[in-house]
This record gives C-alpha cells, structure tokens and sequence, in this order.
C-alpha cells in the first residue's frame, strides 16, 4: 500500500487518464524563447515526465506579438512554431508523460512597448502603459488564443492551460482595478467575464471534446479592487459551462502587496481558497502555492481541499519527486525551500532559470553526472552546502569520498540559515544531504579537524577544500566592547543579545539577523492563521481581492539595520523576495539607515554619523553582519604541498553567503573529476 493513496491515485477525465494527481505547473524557464534551445526544453520536460509526474504545463507562451512577456520571448502563433514544439511533445511522450502548453498574454505586465489591455492604466511593476483594446481587437485577441490551441494541438499537446490569473490579460478583464470599458467587454461583472468565457467557449469549440482545456482561475486576487468571491464561483461556473476539463487555482497578481511563494509562506498557505470553490463546479480542481512534499500534498488532497496538486519548483529541485513518493522515499526528496534565487530571480534577469538546491535543473544536457572513467580516493574538507554537494557528487559517481568537517554535525552555515523565521525548509535541505550522504556511500567523519599535512598522510588522490567563512570584523573603535557580537555568536553560539540591537551591515545577513530579532519562535510561517493575519488575507472572503487589514506581532526588540553606502537598505536583495524582507521588518518597527559612518562603540551605544549628523544609539548590543573573510589557509599549505587541491564554496569566494554558487560549484567541479 502506498504512504499516499490520495497523490498517487489516477484521475480519469473521460478521454483521458492522468497517472496521478501531481501537476507540473507552469514556469518561465528562459527555454522558450529560443527555437535553439527547444532541444534543452525538450530534455527538461522529459526527466520530469520520466520522474513521474502525472501532467506538465510549460511556461508561458504568448499567443500573439502584442501578448510578449518581453521581446523575442515565446510564442505560438505561426504554423512554423509548431516544429520546435514537436520536440518537447516527443520527449514527454517517449516518457509516458502528459503535457499541455500555458498560453499567456502578458496584458499590461509586458515589457514591451506594444502592450496592450483592456483599459489604458499603466502596470506598477513594469514601465511601458498599455494602449487599450477596441472592440475589434478583443475578437482579435480572442482569435489569437484559439488559434494557438490549435497550433497546440498541431505540435502533440494533450492539452492547454489559459492562463487566467497572476495579474495577466485575462485577469486584467476581469476587474474595475484595470477594466473601465463601458463596452460589451466591461461595466459589469458579466461583460468583464465574457472575455475569459469566450476564450474557452470558442477554444473548445476548435480543438474538439478530445483535449485537455486547463483554465487558471484567479481565486484571490489579493489586490483593491479585485473580484469578490461571487465573482469568482460565478467565473467558475461559466468556464466550466464553456468547456474547461479542468480548473487550476491562481492566487495574487504579481502587483500585490501579499507574499504568496516565499519561503516565509507557510505550506499550503491558500488550499482554502480551492476548497471553497468545492461543489460549485463539477470539474476537478487543482490548488497550489508552498506544496513541497508529499505528505503535505497528502493530507491536502485527503481532506478534500483539491483533486490535484500543482507543484512548479519543487520539480525544478527534485525531477523524480513522484517517483520517490511511489517508492516510499521521501526522505531522498531534494525539497525545494522556495528561496527563488535561481529560479524565478534568474527569470527576472533575463537569465535561464535553474535551481539553489539542484543546479542540473534546466541544464540536464550540459550538466550530466556520468560514472567516473577513473575511481579516485578523495577528501572533502568542509560538510557545508558546498562540500556536500560536492560530495555526494562525486560518491554518485563511484569516487571513494571522506568527508571531514570539524563540527559535530553536518550544514555549516545552512545550521544558521535555518534558525531564521521565515527559512525553516533549510532544515529539509540538511535532511536530503544526511540521506544522500548514505545513498552515495560517502565515508563521514565529524568532529575531525585536519590540516593539509594529515591529508598528505592519508595519501588522497584528490582534496577538496569547502572550509567556508569567518565572520569579518570591521575596524570601528570599540569593536571588542563586551556588548560587541559577530551573526555567528548570535546563531551558531546562541550568544545573548538586549531588548536594543544594532546591526552594522544590512546585506542579507542583517536582514536575516533583523528578522531573527524581532519575529516570534516559532514564526507566523509555520501556522496559516497567524501568518494570514500578519499579512492581511482574509481566509473568510468578506472583501473584494481577499484582502484584510494586516495585523502584524508586535517585535520583539527594538532594532536599528545599518550600512555603510548610501541608497535604500536591502536594495541589492533578490528581486522577488526583496520586498517581502523590506516589508515584514517596517512592519516590525525596524529602522533602517544608509550611508552610516560607524565612529565608535562605547558605554553609551554605537555612535555614528549620517552626512553632518551625529547621534548615539542607545544599543545593549552591537551585531557585526559586515561581510565574511575565506577560511583558505589549509588549501594554500596543500598547494604548498604540492598536492593536487582544489577550493570552492565561501572559502573560494567570501562574498554575501552565497548557497547558490556554493551548491553550484561543488556540484560542478564533482562532476569533472
């Protein structure tokens, strides 16, 4: 019997049956823009469908010129577009996969000069305003979606999602916030659903009884002035009326002000919201959003919330999820932690999408991790996320791996990172390391402190060191004043701190120290009421868009975040998950201040001087969060040494503490040697 009856059971839709109830949801990877690199697509997809998965939906294609994300992005609109489709078709269907292509017009979020929407109102997000569509050019439109359906259907998908939700097209309809017609597509909530509704109606009526229809319904707008929840069951029942095979949940546009995919977002944050619309419509319903494992994705669908679940990056990180659940290892899950740093960050920077905790993701035909044609005994120094990336790489490949770390237990900095509210899914990286580490026969040795002269010894073929960082300790007159701690001292040392905390540093680390200060343990990301609460969604549904009056937990301490160079703190922060960190610490009363000179730390507090002011904060303690210096000594006495050594991770590197690079560059040097 398997731990998961409900995920792994088959969902039959008449003409069709799905081998289980996982989605692939959609995702723009940077794939699809290119005809050339529709063969790496291709290879993407079907490692996902060979994983299992029991339906795919690609990133967005746009249906016309005017539906671009961004120039020159994807799109499925000319009968010779078909042909590179035909590859990502083939390659999931040779893997007894299912996939259906996400047809999106970016509406007013394109960035591009000839966007258009149904009214003339400029997005906040990017900097073009949309020339509003006539009449004419809404049939236009609506044709444009039909006609990529069937160019779908062309190139071998057994289906397509119409992208209804996120703030796009469709959901720019929908709403008085972007829709001010006075036509037949606006004015009343029946003429602003019209749009959706004809879309499918006459797509069904193109592709025949026989093929999937996927519509994305946004189910909480979490914007002023979005749709009721009348609104939405009434959307509901006109889509499925129309056609629609099945209903996938949307939830915020990309303009809200509410985080609905960050790691601070509890598991299963928004499944209410699918279960309410439960038994208004007949057809099955897909929920989604922070569903990372299969026993959260279990008891979802055991409960009823939802017939299916839609899972996007935790498949990034781990193409074999499903085929783990059905196995009964879910402990060898390489769980996504929804930090976004190399996936939708990536995206944002016009750059191929990949994965922090899996960087093979979206490069499985350059990063391949192949048997070593020479079995080598090697040492790895360091068990952080570097060293084990880098190890377990090279026990998968047949190496004989020792992995030495001096502390008494395995993560490195990750054993900080995951003390942050907000960054408890770092606990689940360190879970699938401990498992692999087993599954890859890497040899342990904890609590071990060696130098290059006991590795010499030891007669290695190969050493690597992943020795990571110390903290670095800035030149301010009083450094060494007893209410002086560095991050490490506070995380890793469980150092005391008073109730009037100065940061001196507001990169990632005084942000993460900021929000380990002032959040309660455990933090609203682990209990959806609180969390809801704390953010203003409105799990009842009495306003429009869902939203509430967020109602923040009081800080724990009174904290100044500083940092030397002028602008406004945590600007260089991930792009998408910048402003959640910016927002939950001026929630939390956090002061930030630029452009600090640091003149002394005494009796009185830390004394600084912004521009020709001077002022004393009143601080019981002083955190350092100024930076790292690489721990490299013992690499440079190997190469001393003359043996044959190489360095990665923070100890290559002492930037910001940087697990991407990290993870990236064990794995990649593991698999050259």
């Amino acid at each position: 019997m398997s731990d998961y009856p409900h995920l792994l059971a088959p969902l039959d839709l008449g003409f069709a049956t799905l081998q289980n109830r996982v989605l692939m949801g959609s995702m723009h990877t940077g794939l699809e823009d290119k005809a050339s690199d529709y063969d790496k697509l291709a290879a993407y997809f079907a490692e996902r469908a060979h994983g299992g998965v029991g339906l795919i939906v690609t990133g967005g294609i746009a249906p016309s010129i005017r539906g671009w994300l961004k120039p020159f992005s994807g799109r499925l609109s000319m009968p010779w577009h078909v042909a590179r489709h035909r590859k990502v078709t083939q390659a999931v269907h040779a893997e007894g996969g299912k996939v259906c292509v996400q047809i999106l017009h970016a509406g007013r979020y394109a960035y591009h000069p000839l966007s258009v929407a149904p009214s003339r109102i400029k997005s906040p997000i990017t900097p073009f305003t949309p020339s509003a569509l006539s009449a004419r050019a809404v049939e236009s439109t609506i044709g444009d979606f039909v006609n990529s359906a069937k160019l779908a259907q062309d190139a071998g998908y057994d289906g397509v999602e119409v992208m209804g939700s996120e703030g796009y097209l469709i959901n720019q309809f929908l709403v008085e916030r972007t829709n001010r017609r006075d036509d037949d597509w606006g004015g009343t909530p029946e003429k602003r659903r019209r749009f959706a509704v004809e879309i499918v109606r006459r797509t069904r009526a193109a592709v025949g009884a026989n093929f999937i229809i996927i519509y994305r319904v946004s189910m909480l707008d979490l914007v002023e002035q979005g749709q009721s929840w009348e609104q939405v069951v009434a959307l509901a029942k006109e889509i499925e009326a129309a056609g629609a095979t099945l209903i996938n949940t949307g939830v915020g546009w990309h303009e809200a002000r509410v985080p609905t995919i960050v790691t601070s977002v509890p598991r299963g944050a928004f499944t209410w919201v699918t279960r309410k619309l439960r038994g208004e419509v007949k057809v099955p319903l897909i929920t989604t959003n922070r569903i990372n494992m299969p026993d959260v994705a279990e008891a979802i669908l055991a409960r009823g919330d939802a017939d299916m679940v839609s899972m996007a990056r935790p498949l990034l990180a781990d193409a074999h999820w499903v085929a783990k659940a059905r196995a009964g290892k879910a402990a060898s899950i390489n769980t996504c932690i929804a930090c976004n740093q190399a996936c939708l960050d990536h995206v944002f920077e016009n750059k191929r999408a990949s994965c922090l905790v899996n960087p093979r993701a979206c490069h499985e035909t350059e990063l391949t991790i192949a048997p070593a044609a020479q079995k080598k005994r090697i040492a790895v120094v360091g068990a952080g996320p570097a060293g084990l990336a880098c190890a377990t790489t090279l026990g998968e490949r047949g190496h004989a791996v020792v992995l030495f770390d001096a502390a008494a237990d395995i993560g490195g900095q990750f054993n900080m990172a995951k003390r942050i509210p907000g960054k408890e899914e770092f606990f689940e990286t360190l879970r699938y390391f401990r498992t692999r580490l087993g599954e890859t026969g890497v040899e342990l040795r904890l609590a071990t402190r060696v130098d290059a002269t006991a590795l010499q010894r030891e007669g290695f073929d190969e050493i690597v060191f992943a020795t990571g960082v110390h903290p670095r300790k800035p030149a301010i007159p009083g450094v060494d004043h007893r209410k002086v701690v560095s991050y490490y001292d506070v995380l890793a040392s469980n150092r005391p701190v008073g109730a009037r905390v100065a940061l001196i540093g507001a990169g990632g680390i005084g942000f993460d120290m900021a929000e380990f200060l002032t959040q309660a343990h455990p933090s609203p990301s682990t209990d959806i009421a609180r969390w809801s609460e704390e953010w203003g969604v409105d799990t009842g549904y009495a306003a429009p868009g869902g939203l509430a009056k967020p109602r923040p937990e009081p800080a724990e301490r009174q904290v100044w975040l500083l940092q030397r160079t002028p602008g406004k703190p945590g600007e260089k922060l991930n792009k998408t998950t910048g402003w959640v960190h910016r927002a939950a610490l001026k929630a939390k009363n956090v002061t930030m201040l630029a452009g600090v000179s640091y003149e002394r730390i005494d009796d009185a507090g830390l004394h600084i001087r912004i521009g020709e002011r001077s002022e004393v904060l009143p601080a019981d303690s002083v955190v350092l969060c100024a930076g790292q210096e690489s721990n490299r000594s013992d690499y440079d006495a190997a190469l001393a040494l003359g043996l044959k050594a190489h360095v990665i991770g923070g100890a290559d590197v002492a930037a910001e503490l940087d697990a991407k690079r990290a993870i990236a560059q064990g794995t990649r040097l593991a698999a050259s040697l």
